[in-house]
């Protein structure tokens, strides 16, 4: 069976145009990389956990704020990886800032058999992206859910 994950695609109308919220991935091997980096809020779901309360959950520890609202079930992306992502769309609360953010963190040994540990936080900035920038910025198994957003909300 194959692992799977939990996100929000979370979506927002700003001024006439539908944007939507990105997170990059945090730690020394993503620093440089942008186009084809970011990705949405997920994390692995725990075992007895509910993929909804999974997702909420994974995205407030990348994001350090929870996220409420009406939560409408978007699909199921199989990665490249093999993994499976399940995902929600919600439209954000106006008070969410990307400015705001305060992810959870990670250690890993780096440099690499360095025998040095080292804290990195999970996602290291958010930003908003008009759907067409988002395609472009997003991780290529994560395009389709842009997509699937824009038929869902007609």
């Amino acid at each position: 069976m194959p692992v799977r994950s939990a996100g929000l695609l979370i979506y927002r109308f700003f001024e006439t145009r539908l944007e939507v919220l990105l997170v990059h991935p945090g730690g020394p091997f993503w620093a440089k990389k942008d186009e084809g980096a970011w990705s949405i809020p997920k994390g692995l779901i725990e075992p007895g956990e509910d993929e909804l309360s999974a997702a909420i959950r994974e995205a407030q520890e990348e994001l350090g704020v929870e996220i409420q609202g009406a939560f409408a079930r978007l699909g199921e992306y199989r990665q490249p990886s093999g993994k499976v992502v399940v995902v929600w769309s919600v439209e954000a609360n106006a008070t969410l800032s990307v400015q705001q953010i305060q992810s959870s963190e990670f250690q890993i040994e780096w440099p690499p058999r360095s025998g040095r540990i080292q804290n990195f936080p999970e996602v290291d900035r958010a930003e908003w992206f008009p759907t067409a920038r988002a395609e472009i910025k997003i991780l290529k198994g994560q395009r389709a859910m842009i997509a699937d957003l824009l038929k869902q909300l007609g």
